[in-house]
């Protein structure tokens, strides 16, 4: 038995899987609520920390991400995938845990970057497995913005995510939530 998850093809379904249309359409679901979620983070770290050395840094993350929600907006309408419900949760949570961080410091601010994107990357990872040939574009397009996601937390342990007051435990805080928005996403 293999941790690997199933293609999407339907291929090596166990019992309880999703169907093939029901897993695209989580996969697009949450991809989109957590692009929308990241956009929201770096909102709130520019409202506290827009004035910053590390402005600039920021603000070419959150471009990105403005980049990969807007093409995961095109997906939810192309293929007729219905938002995550909990849209206004992510919007004012997502507020909330950019400038809440960023309250505390530069180093705070790019600790959350770097929890987040480490969860992005494993989750990403997983997905683009589970994707079967007929998805090869979507596969594509996911390599591609998990490398961008790679790269934030890259940027964000360069600028000093690890001198964050409490750092071990702001860390772990921030990738269980992180996973439980990603869990939530997937099914509201």
């Amino acid at each position: 038995m293999t941790d690997e998850p199933p293609e999407v093809t339907g291929a090596g379904r166990r019992p309880g899987d999703l169907d093939p249309a029901h897993l695209l359409a989580r996969i697009i679901r949450v991809d989109q609520a957590g692009e929308y979620g990241a956009a929201r983070i770096y909102e709130g770290q520019l409202a506290v920390l827009g004035a910053s050395k590390s402005a600039p840094a920021i603000r070419r993350m959150a471009e990105q991400e403005r980049r990969h929600l807007e093409a995961f907006d095109q997906l939810l309408v192309a293929r007729r995938v219905r938002p995550s419900l909990l849209s206004p949760f992510w919007h004012l949570a997502g507020f909330a845990l950019g400038a809440g961080t960023a309250l505390l410091g530069e180093a705070a601010a790019m600790a959350c970057t770097e929890a987040v994107e480490e969860v992005i990357d494993e989750h990403y990872r997983r997905q683009m497995a589970s994707l079967g040939e007929d998805e090869a574009p979507l596969r594509e397009t996911i390599a591609t913005f998990r490398e961008e996601e790679i790269a934030h937390r890259d940027a964000a342990r360069a600028a000093g995510a690890a001198d964050a007051p409490a750092y071990p435990l702001l860390n772990g805080t921030i990738k269980a939530g992180a996973r439980l928005a990603i869990w939530l996403a997937e099914r509201f």
